[in-house]
């Protein structure tokens, strides 16, 4: 039986499998138009399993992969979820100058709203990409018309993560609202419970008493993310890339269609905005 009375953030960050920043020494973009395009696919699955369960999502879009496959971006729209913007094609922001930031975050909006014919009002960085280095990247966001980021990850981790950022929705000094991924209290530690390979590779029911510690401790919504080639274990391999890498990536790939099914059927989803009441407009 689903959660009563807590309506929760369910996204999809949307970007194909040869475009994650494990694999960006990989596959440079140059290669892209080279690689077997696979997001159109898999998100298109993904549309079908909301439906079936009667579910809204937030999809954090690439503005390539929107170029690429805008019937894809105009079916996200027409069955009602919120079409987010996750840049141009997810160059982290760490590796950007604020002039660089600046004319990615703008474009992808632009890209996005001319495609999908609705306001872009959130942005989500690539591989949470903002941190105390770089906190001009959300005056940016805000100049660039966004209502809200989600691009912040409270934890200790060796890829992204600020563990003393605030752990749930509040206003920056700049006027944004930021969304940061949920985390549960463990030891003194934040420990992320958001989704991605953890998420995959623990079994469900340790997920699930995961998100319930935070249910039972928190009042504030959950959101989750994950990303379309999670569910496609058919997808190529990747020659080149470190083990740690490769294994963060495929882990129980072919578990995860049915681990999303049962999170759609046991809690309650809809939109960021809407979870997290952002005035759209």
């Amino acid at each position: 039986m689903k959660a009563k009375g807590r309506l929760n953030a369910m996204t999809v960050d949307v970007e194909d499998y040869f475009q994650v920043s494990a694999f960006e020494n990989v596959f440079t973009q140059k290669e892209w138009d080279k690689a077997p395009l696979r997001v159109d696919h898999n998100t298109n699955r993904l549309l079908d399993l909301f439906a079936e369960h009667d579910v809204k999502a937030t999809f954090f879009t690439l503005a390539w992969v929107a170029q690429k496959c805008p019937s894809l971006i105009k079916r996200i729209v027409s069955e009602g979820h919120e079409l987010a913007s996750h840049g141009l094609a997810h160059r982290r922001v760490t590796t950007m100058s604020p002039e660089e930031f600046r004319k990615d975050v703008s474009e992808s909006k632009q890209i996005l709203e001319d495609i999908g014919g609705v306001a872009i009002n959130g942005y989500r960085a690539p591989s949470f990409s903002i941190n105390s280095d770089n906190e001009w990247a959300f005056e940016i966001v805000k100049e660039a018309g966004f209502l809200y980021s989600s691009s912040t990850y409270p934890i200790e981790h060796d890829l992204y993560g600020v563990p003393d950022w605030p752990r749930f929705k509040y206003q920056r000094i700049e006027g944004l609202w930021e969304l940061p991924i949920p985390t549960i209290r463990k030891s003194g530690k934040n420990v992320g419970i958001g989704g991605g390979g953890f998420f995959r590779l623990y079994p469900y029911w340790y997920s699930k008493k995961r998100i319930d510690t935070f249910f039972a401790s928190e009042s504030a919504p959950y959101n989750f993310y994950f990303h379309p080639w999670e569910i496609d274990q058919q997808h190529p391999q990747v020659k080149g890339a470190q083990f740690k890498s490769k294994f963060r990536h495929f882990v129980n790939l072919k578990k995860m269609e049915s681990k999303i099914v049962r999170l759609l059927e046991d809690y309650n989803w809809t939109t960021m905005s809407s979870a997290y009441d952002i005035k759209t407009v």
